[in-house]
């Protein structure tokens, strides 16, 4: 039935998520979940919101959950936007502020929904290569574009950039909007939103998958000047006015309340990283420096597609990128210890 498809369906290559396989007594770090369930309370908003108010829209603007972000980074309201999931604020990102005519620049090996997102705006993409590495070299971005994107650090390769470095960046693009897609800084990285105020022409987008254990709610936001955040209301309003719903809201607004769990849980996720890198070279394996809660890693003698099916035939998932630069390597979510204990003991059966 594709004769009733708009002509422009038809190239889009569109984006593959990690598997969420349904077999039960998986060990499962494909998928840069939290290890680690979320607040209890936001177990206690959720079920206090429950209730004969859920046949009621949500409030379209969630100013609670703008104030309770623009509290935490220190801004204002009118520079917070909230949406559903990162990739939503991605999606009006691309459609409101890189539609210029111009190419949009991002690494070579990069977050993938960035090559679909251009593919769906009609926007060109220009990727730049990453170094030998894998770093960014941001003297590479001193060249004519209609916008630049990059995560900080880097998915899938956990590598971080330096906020001295992002400044040169924004130096040298001022004509261009620059977005810091933040979704792992929590582990390890330095927030770029100190900036927001002194470059306008920066956004920054985050996301409560992560580093707050709500994947299962889908909110991401992002902070920035005025004005940009301006066009993804715009956008948003001629898109979809209720994104988040009241279990969303509420769920988010304590999650970014209990600061104690949050860093309790983050805390423990860096400590595994580190345990699990050094474990992971005595396998034999080459670990990128990571500030994200997988790693990133490449076996010296052994096949990575073959040891992902290793891993998968003794109920271990990572995940395996049949990309040029970075087909021999693994891409490993950070579980509880006991998880990675199973991955670890998994390996040494296949090595």
């Amino acid at each position: 039935m594709s004769r009733f498809w708009s002509p422009f369906v038809r190239s889009l290559v569109p984006y593959v998520p990690g598997e969420q396989p349904k077999l039960a007594n998986l060990v499962k770090l494909n998928t840069n979940e939290n290890p680690y369930g979320p607040s209890p309370r936001v177990i206690e908003a959720i079920r206090a919101e429950l209730g004969d108010t859920l046949r009621l829209y949500p409030a379209p603007n969630a100013d609670a959950l703008k104030q309770s972000i623009a509290n935490y980074y220190g801004v204002s309201t009118d520079q917070v936007f909230v949406g559903n999931g990162s990739d939503e604020v991605l999606a009006h990102v691309f459609h409101g502020l890189f539609q210029h005519g111009r190419p949009l620049l991002f690494p070579d090996i990069t977050y993938s929904f960035y090559p679909v997102y251009c593919g769906l705006y009609g926007i060109e993409p220009q990727p730049v290569a990453l170094r030998d590495d894998f770093s960014i070299d941001v003297e590479d971005y001193r060249r004519p574009n209609g916008g630049i994107i990059f995560p900080n650090p880097n998915a899938p390769t956990g590598v971080p950039l330096g906020l001295d470095r992002i400044e040169q960046l924004l130096e040298a693009n001022r004509a261009s909007v620059v977005v810091v897609d933040e979704a792992y800084v929590d582990f390890g990285g330095e927030t770029a939103i100190g900036l927001v105020d002194r470059y306008p022409n920066l956004l920054v987008t985050q996301t409560l998958s992560k580093s707050r254990s709500l994947a299962g709610l889908r909110v991401g936001l992002a902070v920035g000047h005025r004005d940009l955040i301006e066009a993804l209301e715009r956008i948003k309003n001629s898109f979809n006015s209720y994104p988040l719903d009241r279990l969303a809201i509420v769920g988010a607004v304590a999650a970014f309340e209990d600061r104690q769990w949050f860093d309790d849980s983050r805390n423990k996720v860096i400590a595994s990283r580190e345990t699990l890198a050094r474990q992971l070279e005595q396998l034999g394996f080459a670990v990128l420096p990571s500030a994200a809660n997988f790693v990133f890693a490449r076996h010296s003698t052994r096949d990575a597609a073959e040891l992902a099916q290793g891993l998968r035939e003794q109920g271990v998932i990572v995940r395996h990128f049949r990309q040029p630069r970075i087909d021999q390597f693994l891409r490993i979510t950070i579980g509880t210890p006991e998880q990675n204990q199973a991955l670890l003991a998994a390996l040494r059966t296949l090595i």
